[in-house]
């Protein structure tokens, strides 16, 4: 994967602490589904240790440090729900937008996948514009089990076709 200004890697046992800190603000962990609250050091080692070999999961990196993280969940027919996080303390910065499009243009050209999806919670406008700019399609309104929060959360669920000119791109190669 490549983007202009991060880096990214499969996430190291030695990322922990890191991701406890980052993951574990609420304000990030009450956005995503899988992350509990409090998020402990613990828990964030467990989770490294435990990604599936059917995920792909990796750190992102500003200038060498962990900022966050981008991943996909394979489905049928090619198809993949892509998810991503950004620590608090960078936000605003369009470095989820850039994750994000890193890992969507990786999951069409390099993977293969025909079809994304995402969503976010309805009460998290900055993650509904990162989707816009990545030309995702509203699909409908559902809603998912949020860990932090301990309750189901309304989420408007998105999708997108593999563009082309990823598919010519994917046969050149």
């Amino acid at each position: 994967m490549k983007s202009p200004r991060l880096e990214f890697r499969v996430f190291e046992s030695s990322d922990a602490p890191r991701v406890a800190e980052l993951a574990g603000d609420w304000d990030v962990a009450s956005q995503t589904a899988r992350i509990p609250y409090p998020y402990s050091l613990v828990a964030a080692d467990q989770w490294i240790s435990e990604i599936d070999e059917g995920e792909f999961v990796r750190a992102v990196l500003h200038e060498r440090r962990l900022i966050g993280a981008v991943g996909l969940v394979p489905g049928e027919d090619r198809s993949a729900e892509i998810g991503y996080w950004i620590g608090k303390p960078y936000w605003g910065h369009g470095f989820a937008t850039e994750a994000a499009r890193a890992l969507v243009n990786h999951a069409f050209k390099t993977l293969g996948y025909r079809r994304l999806t995402c969503g976010h919670f309805v009460d998290n406008p900055a993650s509904a514009k990162v989707i816009a700019k990545l030309g995702f399609t509203r699909t409908g309104k559902g809603r998912l089990y949020c860990q932090a929060r301990g309750a189901d959360v309304e989420i408007v669920m998105y999708a997108r076709r593999r563009p082309v000119t990823a598919l010519l791109t994917r046969l050149a190669s």
